[in-house]
């Protein structure tokens, strides 16, 4: 769950509440969402349904409309089910629709994701999201082989053995793509998922 992305893995629960209290507290341009999966048995930490995971909008810059979809974890038992598709619809149209259908009115949603989690890229098109480039040793997984961490599998710079380089492909999906059939396309995607 935890290769392709700088946190993780967690041994406690106090690690998570590390990352929340010093990553995303901090941040105003960040904001996590527990997901939950009101499909099956409520959870002990929920009385709507079971937690399915979690995925937030990061890097939102209210100057420019424009927010990520990221920290898109979904656990093990409810991967490749409905849940990861429609927690991207739903911020996806939370995002994109204009104030006047509820929504922030944003111009731009983005996704990135390291070049090799083929899993992440398919979501993300499956989504109507448009790839836009690769970033080339976009990040550095500090202590990544001790961590688990997949790189850009090129060898880093002599004296940093342990640390992996991440390529990122970079994705949008814009107000436009959204008015010009992006959104049929998410609700058909979202739809198709809760009926199956």
């Amino acid at each position: 769950m935890y290769t392709h992305i700088p946190f993780g893995p967690f041994s406690a629960e106090k690690e998570v509440h590390g990352l929340i209290d010093n990553v995303v507290l901090p941040d105003h341009g960040m904001i996590l969402f527990a997901v939950i999966d009101k499909t099956r048995d409520r959870s002990g930490e929920d009385d709507e349904g079971a937690l399915a995971g979690m995925i937030g909008y990061m890097n939102t810059s209210t100057r420019n409309l424009s927010t990520e979809i990221g920290c898109v974890i979904t656990l093990p038992p409810f991967q490749r089910t409905h849940v990861t598709s429609n927690a991207v619809g739903l911020l996806l149209q939370y995002a994109l629709e204009p104030p006047s259908n509820g929504g922030l009115g944003l111009r731009r949603v983005q996704w990135q994701t390291n070049s090799l989690n083929v899993a992440s890229l398919r979501a993300a098109e499956k989504m109507g999201f448009k790839m836009e480039g690769v970033l080339r040793w976009d990040r550095i997984f500090h202590d990544g082989k001790a961590r688990g961490k997949t790189g850009n599998g090129r060898d880093p710079p002599k004296g940093s053995e342990d640390d992996i380089g991440r390529d990122s492909v970079l994705l949008s999906h814009c107000w436009d793509d959204w008015e010009q059939g992006g959104r049929e396309k998410v609700l058909a995607v979202m739809e198709r998922r809760q009926s199956s």
